[in-house]
């Protein structure tokens, strides 16, 4: 398994940076690659951070380049429907669908992969959560040496990535300052202690999530069977309860929402803790219904 630390060159998503780039990859796919224009012109950034935006488009899933040949980056299915619905990322939905496509990059993203997945301390310093990680690495079959400077780095950059500005330094923020990432908007991280910098995972609230868009992760991860244990929802990786932090009474909150548009039926009896899905659809199909209930307002 390969795994990749850093690769983000140490810049979190910046607010407006996802629609700049998706709007920049349409009208000129070669953009990251044609020796003919400086993509630090079109897009009005630094080279690093050039060099960021092209690799945090493809882990959040919008955009994909060929593995050979000329690196031109398309949208993928995911990113079409978020362009063509959601160009400018306002909806919180949006960002809970980046948010599971970024937690199961195992290999593109491993500290996050980790971090959501594997990490199960729930308050936890700089320190254990680079002591883990290395753990982690030990054992997977990847035998790649990882730099601890990478795996500092990674954790800051999730810290950043989920915690708002304003919490870490509330002096410090403007309200023009613009560099916070959306994903603040998540409260998937929270300061547990500010003066020992010991940090927690936060539970959303079950009201937060749209039902499709819970419903889309639990049909991608579902392979195709119709029954699915709450255990496994809960802690499988990539799944519901660790993509999005949830504990057992938010996850069951959220499963009646679902249950409620008549997609789902939650089966408690015999000694049976499972949900049934009631019609076998796409990630993609759950995204577009997503996206037809909040422009009719459902």
């Amino acid at each position: 398994m390969a795994i990749k630390f850093r690769a983000h060159d140490t810049f979190f998503i910046r607010k407006g940076w996802l629609s700049k780039g998706m709007d920049r990859v349409v009208a000129k796919p070669d953009l990251f690659v044609d020796k003919n224009e400086n993509p630090t012109d079109i897009l009005g950034i630094g080279t690093n951070m050039v060099k960021s935006l092209r690799y945090w488009l493809q882990v959040v899933g919008l955009t994909e380049e060929p593995t050979g040949g000329r690196r031109v980056q398309t949208l993928t299915d995911f990113g079409r429907e978020v362009y063509n619905n959601d160009r400018y990322i306002e909806e919180l939905g949006t960002l809970y669908l980046l948010q599971y496509q970024l937690a199961k990059q195992k290999c593109e993203a491993t500290a996050w992969y980790f971090f959501f997945n594997e990490f199960n301390i729930s308050e936890f310093t700089k320190e254990e959560f680079v002591q883990e990680i290395q753990n982690y690495i030990m054992m997977s079959e990847d035998d790649s040496t990882v730099a601890i400077r990478s795996l500092n780095d990674d954790f800051t950059c999730i810290v950043n990535t989920y915690l708002p500005r304003y919490k870490t330094n509330p002096d410090k923020v403007s309200p023009e300052n613009n560099i916070d990432c959306p994903f603040g908007e998540l409260g998937l991280i929270d300061i547990a202690n500010k003066k020992n910098k010991t940090f927690k995972k936060a539970i959303p609230v079950a009201k937060s999530f749209n039902p499709w868009v819970v419903l889309s992760v639990i049909e991608d991860q579902a392979n195709g069977r119709e029954e699915i244990g709450l255990n496994e929802l809960l802690t499988n990786p990539c799944n519901i309860g660790k993509v999005f932090n949830l504990d057992a009474i938010t996850m069951l909150d959220i499963l009646h929402l679902i249950e409620n548009i008549g997609m789902i039926k939650i089966i408690r009896t015999a000694g049976l803790d499972v949900i049934h899905l009631n019609q076998q659809l796409t990630f993609i199909e759950c995204v577009e219904r997503y996206y037809e209930s909040i422009t009719e307002g459902v």
